[in-house]
């Protein structure tokens, strides 16, 4: 994948009209596609059927309870053949922390479980009930569900669309001491997220959020990198995607975090800008083994 040369933002968030800023971080009002309605409606209607067609295989183990909370669930699509090396992907969805659901999110399961990867799809309570912290903490604990309960496994890949995509990459500042357990985490796919908060202060995403300004920055892992060991940053990939028709905010908040926080703090990233895709179906397209990111994701693991 080639790594592209960037050059400072030319036209900074806090430049932008509230108008400008509302559009920007509405990603249904750029689909190349359909209309901001109906590309939403496509999107849960093609979840569905996967996430269908993926519960009809009998290794399928649904609503596993990783934690106390409610939403503290998650299913996990297991390969036709297992072992106890196997490799698990693990998948949050999307929806601005205040939507989306694990019942329409397991686009991937069919090629990857083809190919012998176990699919995990968590839960984790949305907004009003959850705050952002409380959600971090869901999907760490989910991680370590699967690291303690498969713990021979061959590496554990994270993967995160959108907010997912934000609550992944936080996952990456972890201090695993703290937890007496490090999951064998392999790999992350980043894919069309948020890693600058503060925007959204702005917006309306934040009506149900109620993020303060401290939340935001501390919460912002474009802003929140540390010092890591190098044996991590040495076995870990990543990758950050972001589609052609995601908006100019969210492709510069993809770029920015790339090179100002990864690259620069020495992790072993590429980026990739995917052709013809927008913010929805550059996840949908996970149903298909010929796609560019199912091909990148396996490939991934399999390398």
């Amino acid at each position: 994948m080639a790594v592209l040369q960037l050059s400072p933002r030319e036209s900074p968030w806090k430049a932008l009209s509230k108008e400008d800023l509302e559009k920007q971080y509405s990603p249904s009002r750029w689909s190349h596609r359909l209309n901001a309605e109906e590309v939403i409606k496509a999107h849960v209607q093609v979840g569905t059927e996967a996430t269908q067609k993926a519960r009809e295989d009998k290794e399928s183990v649904l609503d596993i309870k990783y934690g106390k909370e409610d939403g503290e669930k998650l299913d996990i699509y297991f390969p036709d053949k297992t072992s106890e090396d196997l490799p698990f992907f693990l998948f949050i969805h999307g929806g601005y922390w205040q939507e989306g659901s694990k019942d329409y999110s397991a686009f991937m399961v069919a090629p990857l479980r083809a190919a012998g990867v176990a699919v995990v799809v968590l839960a984790y309570d949305l907004a009003p009930k959850g705050n952002i912290d409380l959600m971090l903490s869901q999907v760490r604990r989910g991680v370590l569900f699967i690291q303690k309960w498969y713990s021979s496994n061959r590496g554990i890949y994270l993967c995160g669309h959108s907010a997912g995509a934000h609550l992944a990459s936080m996952v990456l500042l972890t201090d695993w001491a703290e937890y007496k357990v490090t999951p064998n985490i392999k790999g992350y796919f980043l894919v069309s997220g948020i890693y600058d908060l503060e925007p959204i202060l702005h917006t309306y995403v934040n009506d149900a959020l109620q993020m303060t300004l401290e939340d935001a920055q501390r919460n912002s892992p474009m802003f929140c990198q540390k010092e890591v060991q190098s044996k991590v940053t040495s076995t870990c990939e990543l990758i950050v995607a972001v589609g052609q028709h995601d908006s100019p905010e969210f492709l510069q908040q993809s770029l920015d975090y790339f090179q100002q926080a990864l690259r620069l703090h020495g992790w072993r990233v590429s980026f990739l800008e995917i052709s013809n895709v927008d913010h929805f179906d550059i996840i949908e397209k996970l149903i298909q083994n010929d796609y560019i990111l199912t091909q990148v994701i396996l490939k991934t693991i399999f390398q």
